[in-house]
């Protein structure tokens, strides 16, 4: 006989952080549950939402209970410019303490949206700690969602507990991450703001994201079993929570429109991008894309596009605009588009990445090490060069190229304070000697590619039927059913 839980259909309230890297694997995720029969409504700001709206409403044509709920994003009430309402509108570290005032302006609305739709839980970014507090006080359960690898947080969580960076004399010093499965080593120059500036204005305050995730129900992080056993076991243990792996979430888009629609529209039509991609041979093209938030001063274009140059390799590069006082210049060279025209396609803001790793002419992936680019990129079997930025891109780093053996350092060795470098991290030596190593016929890059081939048949094995994130998930479905349904539950 069918139990009460069996029948009863949850819903979930989606809330992510107000940043791409967020939102989409976010919104990734709620299609997920909506696929598994749960009612899942996903927070959004209007502009976010007129970016995601065609997907969630392709999700509901095929029959899933998946909608956005729109609030206001708090801009002008925090001194913020109006129209602000994501990260990506940064323009300086000014604006930081604005906007860590504007995020927490949104307890609110969320309190009002809990009233009014009456969730069984609620899923909400771990830098959103205040809806810990907002769903405790109508009796919802809350869990967190990680947008980063289990080997970022117990590095992290290392590095909180041991400070095996204090007394370090030289920042270019290697230290030891104390306590971790592997022996993973570091230098200061690597750490990023809130270890080395004790003063640092982070967006959101990191013991208070520590003790909302310490009163949460559980955890849900984008990875797979079989990428970062070790680390996710070690993570659980130190913890004390429950953790469930349910990754790559990105392999919920599974044809050509899914991926075109997830994010921004591109500036170039995407059959015109495959069609390029189909004129390559197998492998050969490098593609490099630096993430939603970060910018290369004009200095640093010259010095890549130099090193492209000097390659001889094809690529798609996603080019972000220096931002001006006035206006926005592309940065590259005079004459650089025209020279290596059939041999490089520039692709300007936003590029549908998905579609592209996953087609067999890309044989690399230049990255900044932001985690669902990292996951992607594996997913799709793609060897990666990496140039970390900021954050804890660094811990990416060395978890690509020292753990899962995949990657080449480009050989940046700073973490930046802010997603605008201005420095030249990277000479087109450099950057050359990385693109050649990587895409050449020698044994270092062929070996990167079978392991890498081999990261992507896990990958997509453990989304499917019998896999672990697959099982995760249900597991997970069935628990919030019984959850919903034991006495004392909302």
């Amino acid at each position: 006989m069918d139990s009460e839980a069996d029948h009863h259909q949850i819903h979930i309230l989606f809330f992510p952080f107000i940043a791409y890297g967020h939102m989409i694997p976010t919104i990734d995720i709620a299609k997920l549950f909506a696929a598994r029969g749960v009612k899942t409504t996903v927070i959004l700001t209007p502009l976010s939402a007129s970016f995601f709206s065609k997907s969630i409403d392709r999700e509901r044509s095929l029959g899933l209970d998946i909608h956005i709920q729109v609030i206001k994003f708090p801009a002008v009430e925090a001194r913020l410019p109006e129209g602000f309402e994501s990260v990506n509108d940064l323009t300086s570290l000014d604006m930081v303490p604005n906007l860590s005032q504007a995020i927490k302006m949104l307890q609110e609305p969320l309190e009002l949206l809990i009233e009014e739709h009456k969730p069984d839980f609620i899923f909400a970014d771990v830098l959103l700690p205040f809806a810990t507090e907002a769903a405790s006080k109508y009796g919802v359960p809350r869990f967190v969602f990680h947008g980063t690898s289990f080997f970022s947080q117990c590095v992290d969580q290392s590095l909180i507990c041991h400070k095996p960076y204090e007394g370090i004399t030289s920042d270019r010093e290697a230290f030891v991450v104390p306590g971790l499965p592997d022996k993973i080593e570091m230098t200061r120059l690597q750490l990023h703001d809130k270890f080395k500036d004790e003063d640092a204005s982070p967006t959101v305050a990191r013991e208070q994201v520590r003790e909302a995730e310490g009163k949460c129900y559980g955890i849900l992080v984008n990875s797979f079993f079989e990428l970062e056993p070790a680390y996710e076991i070690h993570y659980e243990k130190f913890m004390g929570k429950r953790v469930w792996s349910i990754g790559p979430v990105s392999l919920r888009n599974r044809d050509n429109v899914d991926k075109v629609q997830r994010g921004k529209k591109t500036a170039i039509n995407e059959h015109f991008i495959l069609n390029w991609l189909d004129s390559k041979k197998p492998q050969s093209v490098l593609y490099m894309c630096f993430g939603s938030l970060s910018r290369f001063s004009k200095a640093q274009l010259l010095e890549i596009a130099a090193g492209l140059e000097d390659s001889g390799t094809s690529f798609i590069w996603v080019v972000r605009a220096i931002k001006k006082e006035e206006e926005e210049e592309s940065g590259l060279p005079t004459g650089f588009e025209d020279r290596m025209k059939g041999k490089g396609l520039i692709i300007r803001e936003w590029a549908p990445q998905l579609l592209i790793l996953d087609h067999p002419a890309v044989g690399g992936f230049m990255t900044h090490c932001g985690w669902n680019s990292i996951l992607e990129g594996l997913s799709a079997g793609v060897p990666m060069i990496t140039w970390p930025i900021f954050a804890e891109q660094f811990h990416n780093e060395i978890f690509v190229t020292q753990v899962l053996k995949i990657g080449i350092r480009v050989g940046v060795e700073k973490s930046n304070s802010w997603m605008e470098p201005e420095d030249v991290e990277a000479r087109k030596e450099e950057i050359a000697n990385a693109v050649s190593r990587l895409m050449g016929d020698e044994e270092e890059g062929q070996n990167m590619r079978t392991r890498a081939k081999e990261l992507s048949k896990k990958a997509r094995k453990t989304v499917k039927e019998g896999g672990s994130s697959y099982e995760n998930l249900t597991a997970l479905i069935q628990e919030l059913k019984r959850s919903h349904t034991q006495p004392g539950s909302n």
